[in-house]
């Protein structure tokens, strides 16, 4: 759409980073503020968790990249070092650990800062994928629909361009920030600690596997050829494991009110 938003002389200011870097310090702030009102985390702690992660998140992003293309990144391995190219589910599954292992050197409720970073990562993740909408990355199959946006610009990576394209970056943005509300909802009335943090889990997974289908960039990778992506046999995975999680803590927190 508009890779680059603007220009400083020879500096470019690129509409991903821009939005990302938009995501990251709206999440930043809901963090402290969540993380100091509910268990006292610190500035400090805060800043030091949100270094760890954005670590984790660039190499998880990285190493995940590699799955999609495999023969092109061995043969082409400064690619992954390149500006561009993250893998979303390889950004939070390696986040996913760095938090548990923080939360209980920092020692707080580690279930339940898991929940406030459940829409920290909707936060990130939201403004992120608007940012992907205006690099034209992620895009969408061609379509005749009357939500179908056309790319110009031949420096986004969408494809074909001039074409009517599914919007799929601004479908599972829309559909984030309404998870977002949701778990923003349930975090009020949850009945047990890492709830809100599984619910996002699953219902995120479920989304990501039917917006699959609507994916016109086939680089991502597929298990299965054109039959099931990498992103929709991750989702699968993270949709089983959330599920056993949430059974079990619910059934845990049920036995011990009664």
């Amino acid at each position: 759409m508009h890779p680059i938003l603007f220009k400083f002389g020879s500096y470019t200011v690129y509409s991903y980073g821009f939005c990302i870097a938009i995501g990251a310090i709206l999440g930043f702030y809901y963090m402290y503020r969540e993380g100091k009102k509910r268990f006292g985390v610190t500035f400090d702690q805060s800043n030091n968790l949100f270094i760890l992660l954005v670590v984790a998140a660039i190499v998880g992003g990285k190493i995940f990249l590699i799955f999609e293309k495999p023969s092109y990144y061995f043969s082409n391995p400064s690619q992954l070092f390149s500006g561009s190219g993250f893998v979303f589910f390889g950004s939070l599954l390696f986040t996913i650990p760095v938090m548990l292992w923080y939360f209980k050197k920092i020692k707080v409720p580690v279930l339940g800062m898991l929940d406030v970073m459940a829409i920290v990562t909707c936060i990130v993740h939201g403004c992120g994928r608007i940012g992907c909408f205006m690099a034209g990355c992620c895009y969408g199959k061609p379509t005749d629909s009357f939500l179908g946006v056309m790319f110009t610009d031949p420096t986004c990576q969408a494809e074909p361009l001039n074409t009517f394209l599914h919007p799929t970056q601004l479908y599972e943005a829309a559909v984030i920030f309404c998870i977002m509300i949701f778990l923003i909802i349930l975090q009020t009335k949850k009945k047990f600690n890492g709830q809100v943090f599984l619910s996002y889990l699953i219902a995120y997974s479920i989304f990501r596997s039917v917006l699959e289908l609507f994916r016109g960039d086939i680089e991502r990778g597929f298990i299965i050829k054109n039959i099931l992506s990498n992103s929709q046999f991750i989702s699968l995975l993270v949709i089983t494991i959330a599920c056993y999680f949430y059974v079990r803590l619910n059934r845990s927190s049920t036995l011990t009110s009664h």
